[in-house]
């Protein structure tokens, strides 16, 4: 009896503890990480400037760009570009936009509205639910919960894009993502 009584509370506390990272996970989804962000200019084949830099580098670092670091969306940008999109399921366009610096882990600017900040933390929350449905499906709850800790640790670490989408788009960083099961219904 004592046995089924300690079970028992382990059990509780394991529920209690898994529902309080749900919580966790809701307020951090709903906190408005990207407001102050500074606004990043649309690129295409002839930008110059800071901003083409800061996307070269990113493309480079995640193994996308092959050329040098110069500061000038020529070819090799275009290329990189066209093959970041298309393989992270974005309008192939070759035009860094709001969607690809999105991707790219930078934000184009701070909402202009209340409800704009609100659309956004609904697509993170939609893109992450994909994804732990992509990546987890079959899984325990427990299992689920790890993916999505996964991504968020990424999110706050230095090392990783600074957004939900960032992370998620990352090359190879995600099967589902690779392969395209993310884009099935959850």
């Amino acid at each position: 009896m004592a046995q089924d009584d300690r079970h028992g509370r382990l059990e509780r506390m394991g529920k209690r503890t898994m529902a309080a990272a749900v919580v966790a996970l809701l307020l951090f989804l709903s906190y408005p990480w990207r407001a102050g962000a500074e606004a990043r200019a649309t690129l295409r084949w002839g930008s110059r400037g800071s901003d083409v830099c800061l996307a070269q580098r990113r493309l480079k670092a995640w193994g996308y760009y092959r050329g040098e670091v110069d500061c000038i969306y020529g070819r090799l940008t275009y290329e990189a570009v066209t093959l970041f999109q298309r393989r992270n399921g974005l309008t192939v366009d070759g035009i860094v936009g709001p969607d690809t610096w999105a991707a790219l882990g930078y934000w184009g600017g701070p909402p202009s509205t209340a409800a704009a900040a609100a659309g956004t933390r609904e697509a993170d929350r939609d893109l992450l639910a994909r994804v732990v449905s992509a990546e987890a499906r079959g899984e325990p709850y427990e299992g689920q919960v790890a993916v999505a800790a996964v991504i968020l640790n990424r999110v706050r670490d230095s090392r990783f894009p600074n957004t939900i989408a960032g992370v998620v788009y990352q090359a190879h960083a995600f099967e589902s993502v690779t392969n395209g099961s993310v884009y099935a219904a959850p």
